[in-house]
């Protein structure tokens, strides 16, 4: 009696997730419809991505990978969740990234709150504010070019005395040294001085803090209730390295003294304009504390969030820049011929100003990488508004013959789409594992959708708040890498780079190697 009493709710459970449920039309494993179990086990273990990827393949675009969540795979479901009308609002699990009791930039999940922060720093990510400021960008690109050749000098230097061959150069350590350093002095008005740093056989300080954050991705799916005990058990269970404590006690000593109360009488914003007359820099930090008008301690968390964000996806779309133009050293010399005409028509013109030039080959090295390097891997959860949300693929078939189908997903349903598969996309990108430049170039049916489905920083008013001076950066960094000639010669270290995939890609064995012969 017991054991039928057990055995119906958990039938009737079954039945109604398979087959009676709002959501049961969609596709996807039993498991699946169940549980979310079978999500959470792949985020944990790192090859969620690709596991989503191939339930995408076997299903369709239109796959059910939880019992209130679906995925989809076509760009037409982008606007709808992430940018119309504001776009659909984040799902709880963004709060698992909240750290010491703050919510963040990023992880803010009221739209309200999270504006009296965001508007205070925006001025900062400007075209205008970019431009003008250029100048402490490329000072730190000048530190990374002169740390990446004396890399290259020592690594030499120990071949010629071993009579071996010269040791690779980490350059996703050198390209985290960089990112940190940039994002330090354009947003604190100070460098945290990464590239003077002697790394060359050991990590940036600040590396142990950015992979202890990154770990956290793991976990990332979990409802935020179970967020909390989980993490807190796994803590318990494998505590912070003494290396993980030194570091973030290394990056509070830089955040700490750079965050200083306003003494001036005047008003956030009257003060704001005062500097702007005056033409003065007025921090990420200051505008923070005057203009957002929040606590100290608040501050600092916002500062590291940020300090996180800037080294990690940046320092690891940089290190794949140097990787792609060392592997392919063809497009390295095309980049370096188009660098350098430029420079010879901006000489002879005119104009002097850098910023005039065009540099479209060099822009799709930077963008091709973006679709490849899989920073950012897996899935931008949101939840479906109170009126429910209405969709129609506009290919939801597994066969060879695309059907139009629509589905109607309720209040509260989890959705989402994941760059790991628009980027993979052999229809909008033919042979998506290639790396080709030249694809963003050429006259293609599938341009416009090319540009809706590349999606490294997110899209909609919730897409990341630096992405202007992360491009800034990395075009600003490419061209000096052309410039300086410093990658001839070089070559990569083994034929690809894995990643773990967690909601911040870590890559497999902590390096990305190149060598020069």
């Amino acid at each position: 009696m017991v054991l039928l009493f057990t055995a119906l709710p958990l039938a009737y459970y079954v039945f109604y997730r398979t087959y009676s449920d709002p959501l049961s039309p969609i596709p996807g494993p039993l498991i699946c419809r169940l549980t979310p179990l079978w999500s959470w086990y792949h985020s944990f273990i790192g090859d969620e991505s690709r596991q989503i990827h191939a339930l995408h393949e076997k299903y369709g675009p239109v796959v059910r990978i939880g019992p209130h969540e679906v995925i989809f795979a076509e760009g037409e479901a982008l606007a709808p969740i992430y940018s119309e009308k504001g776009g659909f609002l984040k799902a709880p699990a963004y709060a698992n990234f909240d750290s010491e009791g703050h919510k963040t930039i990023f992880s803010d999940l009221d739209p309200v709150h999270r504006a009296q922060r965001s508007k205070a720093v925006m001025p900062l990510f400007s075209t205008a504010a970019l431009r003008s400021r250029s100048h402490v960008l490329e000072s730190c690109i000048d530190q990374f070019i002169q740390r990446l050749r004396r890399e290259i000098a020592i690594a030499r230097e120990t071949a010629e005395k071993t009579g071996g061959k010269a040791a690779p150069v980490d350059v996703l350590n050198l390209s985290r040294s960089f990112a940190l350093d940039a994002v330090s002095s354009y947003l604190f008005g100070k460098s945290y001085n990464g590239c003077s740093e002697d790394t060359a056989s050991t990590p940036l300080s600040a590396s142990a803090y950015v992979d202890d954050i990154v770990s956290i991705g793991r976990f990332f799916f979990l409802p935020p209730y179970l967020f909390v005990p989980v993490f807190a058990l796994y803590q318990k269970l494998f505590p912070p390295t003494e290396e993980e404590k030194l570091s973030a006690e290394r990056v509070s000593n830089f955040t700490k003294p750079l965050i200083k109360l306003p003494t001036s009488p005047l008003r956030p914003k009257e003060e704001e304009r005062e500097k702007e007359e005056e033409g003065g820099f007025q921090s990420y930090q200051t505008r923070l504390l005057t203009t957002a008008r929040i606590s100290p301690e608040e501050t600092e968390i916002q500062m590291k969030d940020v300090i996180f964000a800037g080294t990690d996806t940046t320092g690891m779309n940089l290190s794949m820049i140097i990787w792609n133009l060392c592997k392919h050293p063809d497009i390295y010399a095309k980049l370096q011929q188009e660098v350098s005409e430029a420079a010879a028509t901006t000489s002879s013109s005119s104009s002097s100003s850098s910023e005039e030039q065009n540099l479209p080959y060099l822009e799709a090295i930077v963008k091709e990488t973006l679709r490849t390097s899989m920073a950012n891997p897996t899935r931008f959860p949101r939840i479906v508004p109170p009126q429910g949300w209405t969709y129609t693929s506009p290919s939801s078939s597994s066969s060879s013959s695309p059907t139009t189908k629509t589905y109607f997903l309720p209040p509260g349903t989890q959705v989402s789409l994941q760059p790991w598969t628009l980027h993979s996309n052999p229809i909008i990108f033919p042979d998506p594992q290639d790396f080709n430049p030249q694809r963003w170039l050429s006259s293609s049916p599938t341009k416009e959708k090319m540009s809706r489905d590349w999606i490294p920083f997110g899209l909609g008013p919730r897409q990341c708040i630096a992405r202007n001076l992360a491009m800034r950066e990395l075009v600003l960094a490419t061209k000096a890498l052309a410039v300086s000639g410093v990658l001839e010669g070089a070559r990569v270290v083994g034929e690809k780079v894995e990643v773990v995939e967690w909601f911040n890609a870590r890559v497999k064995g902590g390096r990305v190697e190149v060598f020069w012969e």
